[in-house]
């Protein structure tokens, strides 16, 4: 039942819920009240008295408006709306105090932060510092803390309003950070001076309103008014994050996050927040064409028609890979399916049928976790395959969720019943799914479940047991153009069998799989990987952040990420290489500009012109097969290094090696 209170926020009366706590009720009347601790995703710190406020017929001293709740506000004597003043001397006298109490061992380092610019202690500085100082005495000044190689630390700059120890504890399930010391003495310190073991500690970059937590890669390379800034979204993993790409010049200069509630709330993993790296090195920015088994670069004429001649009258195949836009993957596939062949886009082997969507999104949004108390993961390690999801199924369990796992026990963050690594544990499962009614369950089915031959039985076990427990299902992907390849068909019967029988067969940056000798291939992407190594023509194409695109996210929400530069050299973006290619095969694609495309995409498939809403998906259970006898298998074995772009990143590359050696067993000084 909503417990809605009347109070009067400066001269104004508002309606707000009795749980909402003073800042958030001020911040419904449009009135904005400074803060350094609050953070609305965690917990309440109160703890650096910025956010006062004055309660009329209230204790005679200012409250903190972050820690007190609307319910607690007393009516006037004659049962008046409690009254809450912002702007009144009393609270003014107050913030100009805790600011000058903040400064007084604040270092003057402006000038040379990296926050500068962004800084809320800055703009608060402006609004409630004075002109001088009375404190005489030296600064105190602490020693940095070595965090490993994303997050810089400057801890004379820190406040200590804890925010990176709240999300660490809170979000990431880490305990290395903490506070020690008190008064004078206190500072934010790590765990017998351990490094940060987290694929989302980034985040505390974002979180930390003072220069004390900055990015170590992006440090000194830009200021915030340089730079040039894009919303656009994030094809690391399947998850679809909202980021914002800033770009200095032609340079991707640093990604940061956006809020959405639906997908990410306002957390990104480390691979997307510190990829872009890879972007800058071993771009494919010319054609290729092998001759005498050595590959020279072409023209774009040379090439295409080189192309062109390859694929005349011989049996073709076409691959989607797993950072292809949605535009690129339809283009091929009516290219390809003009030539009389087939395509395909789950080049892992994933069994995941055609046309049942259902099957291959499931019926779960994201944001139901939320409100489930017990979460089934099959196959799935959602640490590796997308830790801010895990950041997520790790809130519901903060909530009182129960969590299960069939798979290989992995540390999760949170504590979890392991029910078995095998089919067994799933069979078992399905026997007792009548005891999950009612409890709002959802079952996490990972792509390393469905990899293997028996991986349809797999899926008709999970949504059988979907079914029995009246649980939703959340098929969580691990490539970002999967979900909206299957939506237009993207893929055969067959599967990779047909495609193994093509004599030539396009490559759309399929750079996850081996292709063996014998048919010609034809490469298109951005990255000199797997892919480029084995092709005989390379057709250089953009990377994400360099041409617009559509991607449907693992929960089917279909979301347009924007170019926020252009490709380098001679690369172009990757539908008009295929519109190119067309007419010079003779089998010309109807469209001449990305609108038009688009135009005939959302024609043939009408849910993708939905940008940012997740349809409804019929349920059409898959047939419950005979089950194999192995254990599930992680799909993602190398959390930093899983696409081409990673894998060009050098900081990625440091990443996966400090992981490999941090997992790696003790050994013994003989």
């Amino acid at each position: 039942m909503s417990d809605i209170r009347k109070i009067i926020i400066d001269d104004t009366e508002v309606e707000v819920e009795g749980a909402m706590t003073l800042i958030q009720a001020c911040e419904e009347a449009g009135v904005e009240i400074p803060r350094f601790c609050y953070h609305e995703r965690l917990t309440i710190a109160g703890n650096c008295r910025m956010c006062l406020v004055e309660v009329v017929g209230g204790p005679p001293k200012p409250a903190a408006s972050c820690a007190m709740q609307v319910r607690d506000l007393r009516p006037g004597p004659e049962g008046q709306p409690p009254v809450i003043k912002t702007n009144s001397p009393m609270v003014k006298k107050a913030r100009e105090g805790v600011m000058e109490f903040l400064l007084i061992n604040h270092p003057l380092d402006c000038p040379i932060c990296d926050q500068g610019g962004e800084c809320d202690l800055q703009d608060q500085a402006m609004a409630y510092g004075v002109d001088f100082s009375r404190y005489r005495e030296p600064k105190r000044a602490t020693d940095d803390l070595d965090l490993g190689p994303l997050v810089e630390t400057h801890m004379t700059r820190c406040i200590s309003c804890t925010r990176c120890v709240r999300f660490t504890t809170e979000v990431a399930g880490i305990t290395q950070m903490g506070q020690t010391g008190r008064g004078e003495d206190a500072e934010i310190t790590s765990y017998l001076g351990e490094t940060l073991d987290s694929n989302l500690q980034g985040n505390i970059i974002d979180l930390c309103p003072v220069g004390a937590l900055v990015s170590k890669p992006y440090a000194f390379t830009a200021r915030p008014w340089e730079l040039t800034k894009t919303e656009s979204i994030d094809v690391m993993d399947a998850l679809g994050s909202n980021i914002r790409v800033d770009t200095k010049g032609r340079e991707v200069m640093r990604l940061l996050p956006r809020n959405h509630d639906g997908v990410n709330e306002e957390w990104i993993s480390d691979k997307t927040r510190f990829v872009w790296d890879g972007l800058r090195r071993q771009r494919l920015d010319t054609p290729y064409i092998r001759e005498n088994g050595k590959l020279r670069p072409a023209t774009w004429p040379e090439a295409l028609s080189a192309a062109a001649r390859a694929m005349e009258g011989k049996s073709v195949a076409g691959l989607v890979g797993d950072l292809a836009p949605v535009e690129a993957a339809f283009a091929l596939k009516q290219l390809i399916e003009a030539k009389g062949g087939v395509v395909e886009c789950r080049t892992d082997g994933a069994k995941l049928p055609l046309g049942n969507r259902s099957a291959y999104v499931g019926t779960a949004r994201i944001e139901d976790l939320d409100a489930a108390s017990a979460v089934i993961i099959i196959g799935a390690n959602p640490v590796a395959e997308a830790p801010v999801l895990n950041a997520r199924i790790r809130k519901a369990w903060t909530k009182g969720a129960d969590v299960s796992l069939i798979g290989d026990a992995v540390d999760l963050t949170y504590p979890y019943t392991h029910l078995g690594s095998d089919r067994a544990a799933l069979a078992a499962l399905a026997k007792t799914a009548k005891t999950l009614q009612g409890k709002q369950a959802i079952v996490v089915l990972g792509m390393g479940a469905l990899r293997e031959a028996d991986g349809a039985a797999v899926l008709g076990h999970a949504m059988a047991l979907c079914q029995a427990a009246d649980a939703k299902l959340l098929v969580l992907h691990t490539a970002a153009a999967r979900v909206g390849a299957l939506d237009i068909g993207a893929a055969n019967d067959g599967g990779m069998d047909a495609v193994a029988k093509a004599e030539v067969i396009y490559n759309l940056g399929a750079d996850e799989i081996e292709i063996a000798a014998g048919p010609v291939v034809i490469y298109q992407g951005s990255h000199g990987d797997r892919g480029a190594h084995r092709a005989d023509i390379i057709l250089p194409g953009a990377a994400y952040t360099e041409e617009s695109g559509l991607f449907v996210n693992t929960e089917g929400r279909p979301q347009l990420a924007h170019r926020a530069g252009f490709a380098p050299g001679q690369a172009k973006e990757n539908w008009a290489i295929l519109r190119a290619l067309s007419a010079e095969t003779g089998a010309q694609l109807g469209y001449d500009s990305l609108a038009q495309l688009r135009t005939a995409l959302v024609a043939a498939v009408p849910h993708l012109a939905q940008v940012d809403q997740v349809a409804d998906n019929a349920w059409q259970p898959v047939e419950a097969g005979a089950l194999g006898k192995a254990s599930f298998q992680y799909a993602v074995k190398d959390f930093y290094l899983s696409n081409p772009i990673a894998r060009a990143s050098a900081l990625m590359a440091e990443l996966s090696a400090n992981a490999k050696a941090r997992n790696a067993p003790p050994v013994a000084a003989e």
